[in-house]
């Protein structure tokens, strides 16, 4: 399976400051086990510190994975194009597909077994939104650094 890494940058913002990013991608064809994204995403959060400084984040980040993965497999049927980003504030999880219609959260019902998959989504991601393109859509989930991986992040760039 095809990845990239998309490496690290320094972008100068207005105050003279830098803002450093480091992100990887990845395609997931439509016949692949959503199961690559999940080890994929966890080997890059891994190098991240972040299996050992914040598990819970990352059980919530792999989740949410899954969930647009089999989203862009399932209802786009449409292979996944996986993005993850991490710019020191927010990891960023965007998953692109060939649909272009938006992913609607629909409330639990004891008459379907799917369909819970955004909701998920909603209640895991501090943020998420769906942004039309011109072919398909990507789908981005925001997770906000846990304090303890920011203390770590801190921590590695002080000996560095």
């Amino acid at each position: 399976m095809p990845e990239a890494h998309i490496g690290k940058q320094r972008k100068a913002t207005q105050e003279g400051s830098s803002l450093r990013a480091v992100g990887w991608a990845r395609s997931l064809p439509l016949h692949s086990e959503v199961r690559a994204a999940r080890d994929w995403a966890r080997d890059h959060l891994k190098a991240l510190g972040w299996t050992t400084t914040a598990p819970e984040t990352v059980d919530a980040v792999l989740l949410t994975v899954s969930e647009l993965v089999t989203n862009a497999h399932v209802h786009a049927h449409s292979n996944a194009q996986v993005v993850m980003t991490w710019d020191e504030q927010c990891l960023h999880i965007s998953v692109h597909d060939a649909s272009s219609e938006p992913p609607v959260p629909r409330d639990a019902s004891t008459e379907r077994v799917g369909g819970r998959g955004m909701f998920l989504v909603d209640a895991l991601a501090d943020e998420w939104e769906a942004r039309s393109c011109r072919h398909g859509k990507s789908v981005i989930a925001c997770f906000h650094a846990p304090a303890k991986a920011r203390e770590a992040e801190g921590a590695r760039e002080a000996t560095s």
